[in-house]
This record gives structure tokens, sequence and C-alpha cells, in this order.
């Protein structure tokens, strides 16, 4: 089996305010105010996740990096 050297997670908007982020590969899943708040909270919440931990056991690389993808949805005028 070859390891993955990265973590795909999405960013989305939030229902209400803010935006979402969750990664694909393992149970992440946090929020923010702002782009740079859940990009930040997203990668304490990864290392938090993973402390401890054999990244292996998740397929992973030891050190990973964290792919992010944004949905963004149109603004019609």
């Amino acid at each position: 089996m070859q390891l993955q050297q990265t973590i795909k997670s999405f960013i989305r908007p939030g229902e209400q305010s803010g935006y979402i982020a969750e990664c694909l590969e393992i149970s992440v899943v946090t929020q923010g105010e702002t782009l740079g708040e859940v990009v930040d909270n997203l990668q304490e919440a990864v290392s938090l996740h993973l402390e401890g931990e054999d990244p292996a056991e998740f397929g992973l690389v030891s050190h990973p990096h964290i792919l992010v993808t944004f949905e963004l949805q149109p603004i019609y005028a």
C-alpha cells in the first residue's frame, strides 16, 4: 500500500455565517468566522487528531500536507 502525501479537505460557506472545513481521509471537521480562521483551525484540528497516532494507520506519510479546496457560490446580480 502506498501512503498518501496529502490530506484532502474542503472549505465551504457555513449555513448561517463563517466557513466549515472538512477532511476526506480522516474524521476532522472544524469551523471559523473567516477563511484565515478556518484554515488555522483546520491545521490545529488535523495536528491534534494525528497527535500520538501513527499516520500510516490512516494511510498517510509521517508528515502529510493538507490540500484545501474552496467551494464558493457565484454571486448573481
